[in-house]
């Protein structure tokens, strides 16, 4: 990959890169789906000078003896322990004799391939801690990969591939973070393994802001969707919304209004009183699609992108990055990992592209079909007012659709799969986000009003959106 044109390197080739080159030493750890990424740096020759020991711990008993107890072995907190116990025993019984002249490495993965039953979840987490240069402090790369082949031993080759593009990369293209991503595709391609997660830490990566690699994720199609939480931590999708109830609220949020915090506040209390939910805790998410964060050239403006999600941080909710322009993909989406009610709040003009024929043209059902995908599985929409200039309002119950969904829509509406939000405050009502970008950008103070405290303070301290001060 030494150019953007060039073919990739054979997964043989990326292997022998690293076995023939005498400064990389250490040790690979595989739970399940066998010793697949060891297996090929033994087969491409020379790698007795890169591996220093490799170890599979199948049986939980011995796993529990060696890394200690976990509630769930095929986790982000398994493979940090894994990553930890590994290369702490490399420095311990290497570094002395031969410290000064190695880049110490430990990887490891923890993975449920695809069972007998063939009921199970395919995934893994996959990591290399690593030495950039003899005796420097470590840094590390760790990933979260769903594997989408139907037979193990597939599944079990996919995986291997994936762990020597990992290894080559982080010794061949750390200097070039996007280039690292895409190559983790090399040799096997997204359609067989999806990395959903990824996260760069230590002094290799100083400088690099793990949100803008994780969009990076979805714009090459690497995966779907990638989350953060409120402090700007990468999240594993899976690990947030397993078993949960989910509210959603889609948005541009350029810059976050308080019409948004009401349309969610009213949305959050229907939410809440839903008896599918009762006594549960909904994990709530800002949705952003990458087509709402494209430019007029199609590109995503890096900084314009840091600063949506550090608004809605600030206001502490969890951001979902996706590439679901419809929402009936991005309710099975969510359907991956949780049986649970799902809500979705949206404004009267969202609702309205919802109806529209136009974007269901690839499916083969059309409208009817994109409907049933949207609202099965305990799905509801919940609508957000829109005033009107003579002042009365649009909402749920009197909107209007094409006359031929008519029927369609009342049915929705009549078995509450629609329903209209009440309880909200006349005095949002109007606030568009593209009003006060327009505001910001003349440099009229009125802005401040129309958004909650943190949006001011964020604006003001980064200089979002054309403030000028």
């Amino acid at each position: 990959m030494s150019d953007d044109k060039a073919a990739p390197l054979s997964t043989h080739q990326k292997a022998l890169s690293i076995n023939l080159d005498d400064s990389i030493y250490g040790t690979f750890a595989e739970i399940g789906a066998g010793q697949e990424v060891a297996r090929l740096f033994f087969q491409a020759g020379g790698a007795a000078g890169t591996i220093a020991k490799t170890i599979s711990a199948y049986d939980m008993t011995f796993s529990d003896a060696i890394y200690g107890k976990a509630p769930r072995y095929v986790s982000k907190e398994r493979l940090s322990t894994m990553l930890d116990h590994e290369y702490t025993l490399l420095i311990e019984r290497l570094n002395e004799q031969r410290g000064s002249r190695s880049r110490f490495f430990a990887f490891a993965d923890t993975v449920a391939a695809k069972s007998y039953k063939g009921n199970n979840d395919c995934h893994g987490w996959m990591g290399l801690r690593f030495q950039p240069t003899p005796g420097s402090e470590p840094s590390e790369v760790i990933i979260h990969v769903r594997m989408w082949d139907k037979e193990n031993l597939l599944q079990q080759q996919a995986l291997g591939v994936v762990g020597v593009n990992l290894c080559y990369a982080v010794y061949f293209l750390c200097d070039d973070p996007r280039k690292f991503i895409e190559s983790l595709m090399d040799n096997v391609g997204a359609e067989r393994i999806e990395v959903d997660m990824l996260k760069f830490h230590g002094p290799a990566f100083a400088g690099i802001d793990n949100r803008l690699m994780s969009l990076h994720l979805v714009e090459v199609g690497l995966t779907n969707a990638v989350m953060f939480g409120p402090d700007g931590d990468v999240l594993q999708p899976s690990e947030v919304l397993y078993k949960k109830p989910v509210l959603v609220e889609r948005g541009s949020f350029h810059p976050v209004t308080r019409l948004h915090l009401d349309m969610l506040a009213c949305s959050r209390s229907k939410f809440h009183k839903e008896p599918m939910n009762d006594g549960k805790e909904p994990i709530v998410l800002m949705e952003l699609t990458i087509h709402n964060l494209l430019e007029d050239g199609g590109k995503v403006e890096p900084q314009d992108f840091l600063g949506r999600v550090d608004l809605l941080g600030a206001l502490g909710h969890t951001v979902l990055i996706s590439n679901y322009s419809e929402f009936h993909r991005l309710t099975t989406y969510f359907r991956r990992y949780t049986k649970e009610m799902i809500g979705v709040s949206m404004g009267i003009n969202t609702l309205l592209e919802v109806f529209n024929e136009k974007y269901y043209d690839n499916l083969q059902g059309g409208m009817l079909e994109a409907v049933g995908r949207l609202f099965r599985y305990a799905v509801k929409l919940y609508i957000y007012p829109m005033p009107l200039p003579d002042g009365s309002l649009v909402n749920a119950d009197n909107v209007a659709v094409a006359q031929h969904l008519r029927l369609l829509y009342a049915h929705l509406l009549a078995n509450h799969f629609i329903e209209a939000l009440t309880d909200f405050d006349p005095g949002c009502l109007g606030i568009y986000s593209s009003r006060v970008i327009e505001l910001i950008r003349m440099g009229d103070p009125t802005w401040k009003s129309l958004v909650p405290p943190e949006t001011v303070d964020v604006v003001e301290r980064h200089r979002l959106f054309g403030y000028k001060g």
